[in-house]
């Protein structure tokens, strides 16, 4: 216990003061210094750790909160950039391998298609998904069309009209999987009868980031979605809980869903994945008395298999290829 309690220190404090270098600086869009500040915090985060951000002291939490907000930042002007590169082809969605990172919204969308497939009742077919927080560069959405799901139909919904018009362009010279792909701006609060329209909900990860906010959008989509329909959620776990927003099983619980399953993958995916289902007892009233089934300890928790040698490696790889990129500003 000692030894674990003198790891988490060390590796709060190694957090600490990444983020004090990252506040410090004045732009937070791509380049070389802000691609190694955020390596190095990736590579400090994503290893298996002890530590339970969520019952950190105040002060740390304080710290913890104001990096995800940094971290989100920095995510959005890093795809915006990188959107605007891609735009520039005359068909931008031959060259996505160009994002230094496009390898793990594969592996991503791969792992969230699987779990769907194996533990929605019935498996898993949707006509119509929607994805709530899609941003400039919506891959996850293009790797569940183009690989898994050929012919489903993606909404994807994001409250920032620039990032759906970056991300409509780079759909504009493809007639197959751009045909079923639409960009909406809008908030999810203000989404009711359209959500009901969805087999399958994605929520991204940066959709509320404190977990009052979150719990808040999980409780509005269980009251809007269809009874049956998939939720797909992304969290963190361990350490990563530094990089994103940690979800409470328990919350997607109350907010009218039943949790099929929980997974913290322990490679370069860093986000953690709960699939739910929405309840078909439970109605809006009773999500309003804080009632709706609660979970714990009865979804089964799946974590694959560990590939963290493969991992330090890709992490390498990109700090190299962030070196070598071409940024302009």
């Amino acid at each position: 216990m000692e030894s674990q309690n003198k790891e988490v220190d060390a590796l709060v404090q190694k957090i600490t003061g990444l983020h004090a270098a990252i506040s410090k600086l004045p732009s937070l869009s791509p380049c070389p210094d802000v691609n190694a500040l955020f390596t190095d915090l990736v590579t400090a985060c994503v290893p298996p750790s002890p530590v339970d951000v969520t019952k950190l002291g105040p002060e740390a939490q304080e710290m913890r909160e104001g990096l995800i907000r940094l971290c989100s930042e920095a995510e959005g002007k890093l795809e915006a950039h990188y959107s605007d590169m891609l735009a520039a082809f005359d068909n931008p969605l031959d060259h996505l391998g160009m994002f230094p990172y496009y390898s793990n919204y594969i592996n991503l969308s791969k792992l969230e298609y699987e779990l769907l497939a194996r533990y929605v009742p019935g498996g898993i077919a949707p006509a119509r998904v929607a994805f709530i927080g899609s941003g400039p560069l919506p891959f996850s959405s293009f790797v569940l069309a183009a690989r898994h799901l050929p012919d489903t139909v993606f909404d994807n919904y994001d409250l920032c009209a620039a990032a759906n018009d970056r991300a409509s362009k780079l759909f504009r010279a493809d007639k197959g999987v751009g045909a079923r792909m639409s960009f909406h701006t809008a908030d999810v609060a203000d989404l009711r009868g359209e959500l009901a329209a969805y087999d399958v909900v994605f929520l991204a990860a940066l959709v509320g980031m404190a977990a009052e906010e979150k719990a808040k959008v999980i409780a509005h989509l269980g009251a809007h979605m269809a009874d049956g329909a998939a939720l797909v959620v992304r969290s963190a776990h361990g350490a990563r809980g530094f990089l994103y927003p940690i979800v409470d099983p328990e919350d997607i619980g109350r907010g009218g869903f039943e949790v099929l399953a929980v997974c913290h993958p322990d490679d370069d995916v860093v986000n953690s994945v709960i699939i739910a289902r929405k309840s078909n007892d439970v109605h809006a009233d009773g999500l309003q008395n804080g009632r709706g089934r609660q979970t714990r300890g009865s979804a089964p928790v799946v974590s694959p298999p560990c590939r963290f040698g493969e991992m330090v490696a890709d992490l390498t790889k990109k700090r190299e290829e962030f070196s070598n990129a071409e940024v302009a500003f």
